[in-house]
């Protein structure tokens, strides 16, 4: 299989964002679940993302898991690679997104890479090297809170060199509003000036296209979906795209089973999706503490769902409004309540499918990485879109069968997303 477009996302909801965006654009692309084993048959595709959970981990794990799936990647024809981030940019100021943007350059040969998160589909726009979110400086906007990775300032190319060894830039939009050699033009001044990375300003579709084009004709990129929306654009438009191979017809091909919906994400979004699916199906809300203390809590859902699921979707929750989240955290520490909550829902999956489950909804993006690790799924085929961002997907080699999942992002999907994502499974 030899590809275009390689990419490396640093978490599973994320890459599947990316392979969304990419497979609405023109590209027939699949996700791995890490680097696959060499026995995993992928079929014939144009793109495929990596994910990785790597958003959160010590910088130099980060570095190590990216540059394996580089390598991976190269070896299958990429020749060009993108580091998919989170369109907040959320990361410590030890990294991860300079570490394994820096990393990634050197294994290619060095030279400038374009850094951007801008997503305007989503509401996410960077002007003068400030992300918005939704017209509001991100450290100003809900999402400012995350619950691992805070982001209190939106000044990107300050995030960024706080995270880096070398020097940062900034391409604003009046360059890039002037085309490709615009931007090509004020690289070459960068690069004899010792920069490395540039965080680069896009309010519009056209930006991004223009950015994608610049980028395609370097080794390596970093950004959020919206990077992956102009880099395929330019693929298509460059010609070597061909027809055929695997479609989104085939990732919704019918697989019976049960349904089901498990929600870890505290975001606004998901707790407000969680209160309108409650109008249509039953939901157990589990107490985030009592899972924290021990089994029990588990026990519980599993004979809860075990009593309704024959009958129809059941949703089973470990949210929490962020000011359980935040007191939880001061009791248990940060990554310990947020990796037992990432557990006993991953366990709570594997039960549902033990049972039956084929059409599965995740919510949160530990969760669904969690989730996806613990059922051993090696890959996806990319459906439909569900909502932006959102697509369904099909498992490809997975022990239990053929299975439909959607991993969700907190923050993404309107209020009734949940019996969307199921209608659109058979």
């Amino acid at each position: 299989m030899a590809i275009f477009l390689g990419s490396i996302a640093d978490d599973y909801t994320g890459a599947s964002d990316l392979a969304n965006t990419l497979t609405k654009n023109g590209l027939r692309t699949v996700q791995t679940v890490g680097i696959p084993d060499p026995s995993l048959a992928l079929p014939d595709v144009d793109a495929v993302v990596v994910s990785l959970k790597i958003r959160s981990v010590p910088a130099s794990d980060a570095v190590a898991a990216a540059a394996s799936a580089e390598r991976w990647l190269r070896r299958r024809g990429a020749g060009h690679v993108l580091y998919k981030i989170c369109s907040t940019f959320d990361s410590t100021d030890a990294g991860n997104i300079g570490p394994v943007t820096e990393a990634l350059s050197d294994a290619a040969g060095g030279g400038i890479v374009l850094v951007t998160p801008a997503f305007p589909e989503t509401g996410r726009t960077v002007y003068l090297g400030h992300l918005f979110v939704g017209g509001q400086p991100l450290n100003e906007s809900p999402l400012k809170d995350h619950p691992l990775n805070p982001m209190h300032d939106a000044n990107l190319v300050r995030v960024l060199t706080r995270q880096s060894r070398n020097v940062v830039g900034l391409i604003d939009l009046t360059t890039i509003a002037a085309g490709p050699g615009a931007v090509k033009a004020r690289l070459d001044a960068f690069r004899t000036a010792g920069v490395t990375a540039v965080i680069a300003d896009a309010i519009f579709e056209r930006d991004l296209e223009t950015l994608g084009e610049v980028a395609l004709e370097t080794p390596v990129s970093t950004g959020a979906s919206g990077l992956g929306l102009g880099l395929a654009r330019a693929l298509v438009r460059s010609g070597r795209i061909s027809s055929g191979g695997a479609t989104t017809a085939d990732a919704i091909r019918p697989v019976g089973g049960l349904s089901a919906i498990v929600a870890g994400s505290c975001s606004k979004a998901t707790l407000r999706q969680l209160d309108v699916a409650e109008r249509s199906m039953p939901v157990l809300r589990l107490d985030p503490e009592r899972l924290l203390a021990g089994p029990d809590e588990i026990a519980t859902a599993i004979s809860w769902a075990g009593e309704r699921i024959a009958a129809g979707p059941v949703i089973i929750a470990a949210s929490a409004a962020p000011e359980t989240v935040s007191r939880l955290q001061l009791l248990y520490g940060r990554e310990a309540s947020g990796h037992a909550i990432e557990t006993a829902t991953s366990i709570i999956t594997a039960e549902l499918v033990e049972r039956g489950v084929r059409r599965l909804v995740v919510a949160g993006g530990e969760t669904s990485g969690a989730a996806v690790d613990r059922l051993a799924i090696p890959a996806f085929l990319i459906g439909p879109e569900i909502a932006p961002g959102v697509p369904v997907l099909r498992t490809i080699g997975n022990a239990q069968g053929d299975m439909l999942l959607a991993l969700k992002s907190g923050n993404f999907g309107g209020e009734d997303f949940f019996t969307a994502a199921l209608a659109m499974m058979h």
